[in-house]
């Protein structure tokens, strides 16, 4: 039975997710601040964590980041939840290493939909890669085992929403995928207005492959339709491998 942490100083907020949770068949424990979240979180390791961002003694964006950098809790998936909705918020939550992010009020059933997508992608091997065999071309291979990307001969460690995203763009290198799909895909579950979230993992992904991020030449914006990775055949160079090999380093 997969454990949730739910961290949440709203006693009301945190009881309601947790009984739907319980109803839903998942072990559930609780935090009512930062110092104690975190301490739960390590000493539980749970199979997923939702988490408040206004809360007190800590406040959620340090936690995140907290439970990001220690190799116990890193790759527990995070789904913020929380009443800060504004793009900034959301983007800064993701930076803080958050997988998905919903605003106060929410809906159940969509809390829900998005726990059981999180959880899908505790697999050591992820669901992209279990229905599909694309897994290199040119100077790219995945290695799923590890959530690493071979880049020019170069291995780059990725998250594991990374390396889904570049698995999806990877399946169709060099047609455009629009963000809809990628949500699908990605996320499990099809927003409407959750496009920033595409936009901050697309932003994480050039850092680490792209020689200049700023002006990206593998990982394509085609404005109005989606992203596009075109990526160089068999013929790269050794030059090329120079170009990220910094940038594969972080």
């Amino acid at each position: 039975m997969p454990r949730i942490l739910v961290i949440d100083d709203d006693p009301a907020i945190s009881e309601l997710v947790a009984i739907n949770l319980e109803m839903a068949g998942y072990e559930v424990s609780q935090a009512e601040d930062g110092v104690k979240a975190q301490a739960l979180a390590m000493q539980l390791v749970p199979d997923l964590i939702v988490l408040d961002l206004m809360l007190p003694r800590v406040d959620g964006f340090t936690v995140c980041q907290r439970l990001r950098r220690d190799d116990r809790t890193a790759d527990v998936p995070i789904l913020m939840l929380t009443a800060l909705g504004q793009t900034q918020e959301k983007v800064e939550g993701f930076n803080a290493g958050a997988d998905d992010y919903m605003t106060k009020p929410f809906e159940i059933e969509e809390m829900l939909a998005r726990v059981r997508a999180l959880l899908r992608r505790t697999d050591r091997i992820p669901q992209a890669a279990k229905h599909t065999e694309i897994l290199n071309y040119g100077s790219l291979t995945l290695v799923p085992e590890r959530f690493e990307a071979i880049w020019f001969n170069k291995t780059v460690k990725l998250t594991h929403l990374e390396f889904e995203l570049l698995h999806c763009l990877l399946q169709r290198h060099g047609q455009t995928v629009s963000p809809s799909d990628i949500l699908k895909e990605v996320w499990g579950y099809d927003p409407n207005d959750d496009i920033e979230t595409i936009r901050v993992h697309i932003r994480h992904l050039r850092t680490k492959l792209e020689p200049d991020p700023r002006h990206p030449k593998y990982i394509k914006t085609v404005y109005g339709a989606g992203y596009c990775l075109e990526l160089p055949g068999n013929e790269y160079t050794e030059e090329g491998v120079s170009e990220v090999s910094s940038e594969s380093k972080g």
